[in-house]
């Protein structure tokens, strides 16, 4: 390891430590920046384990000597900051000692039209779209496509919530309805009050899910798109799921092959 990839930060107006703030106290500061930031040992260990090579790994100054040796060897470039640096930067009430700066794609990936997908229609809550892309890579969807008006899919709450999931799947953000003209599979749209019940209903493999905004669900021009629409039975008399609770169930029943 050489000395120039290790730098050690000691002032507040650093640029890289004002990168880094911006990254985890911005939710859309990824789009400027073209770099994501993952803080934390999970989100660490999930990148390495995909292949991901950060272009800063960042230490406090009292992790840095127990740090393991081939996460400072996966990194580009270094950076050891004070503790009390670091923990004022970080977007946690709890700041994690480690984390990862990484270059994202510089310009947008294209649609694989045959994937099993989950489309997301304006979604607005962080955490909902962590969970919804947890469970697209637990079930085996390999491409989420999120509208124009969904939360920002790197942003920090996102990836916290998605543990990891993010690189494991083929993510494309800011997109306008027509790219769903592309799509070759299926689009089945869920839905409070009409359509097959889940449980009843023969699911086509592989499909694309719609999920829609928390309160208002799918947009009407979007449920005309569909093949078939889908609702949950809850004989417990709720008027509605949550998206993230709903999405797990639908994708699981596509991966349990569910139906006659």
């Amino acid at each position: 390891m050489t000395g120039d990839r290790i730098v050690h930060v000691s002032s507040r107006d650093n640029p890289l430590l004002k990168e880094l703030r911006r990254l985890a106290q911005d939710p859309s500061a990824y789009r400027r920046l073209g770099r994501a930031w993952l803080e934390g040992d999970h989100l660490c260990r999930a990148a390495l384990a995909h292949g991901v090579h950060p272009a800063v790994a960042v230490f406090s100054e009292s992790f840095w000597p127990a740090a393991p040796a081939e996460w400072a060897q996966a990194a580009i470039k270094i950076i050891v900051i004070p503790d009390a640096l670091l923990a004022a930067a970080s977007g946690l009430e709890s700041p994690a000692p480690v984390g990862f700066m990484i270059d994202l794609p510089a310009a947008p990936l294209p649609l694989q039209p045959d994937a099993p997908s989950v489309v997301l229609d304006r979604l607005q809550d962080a955490g909902n779209v962590g969970s919804i892309l947890r469970s697209a890579a637990a079930f085996g969807f390999t491409q989420v496509v999120a509208l124009k008006g969904t939360a920002a899919l790197w942003s920090p709450k996102v990836l916290r919530a998605g543990m990891g999931a993010h690189f494991g799947l083929r993510l494309i953000e800011g997109a306008a309805t027509n790219v769903l003209d592309s799509l070759t599979v299926p689009l089945a749209a869920t839905s409070s009050h009409r359509g097959a019940w889940l449980h009843q209903a023969r699911l086509p493999r592989p499909c694309a899910w719609l999920l829609g905004h928390e309160g208002q669900g799918v947009a009407p021009e979007l449920e005309a798109r569909a093949a078939l629409h889908i609702r949950i039975a809850q004989p417990g008399g709720e008027e509605s799921l949550n998206v993230a609770a709903a999405a797990a169930i639908c994708l699981h029943a596509s991966a349990a092959g569910a139906g006659p």
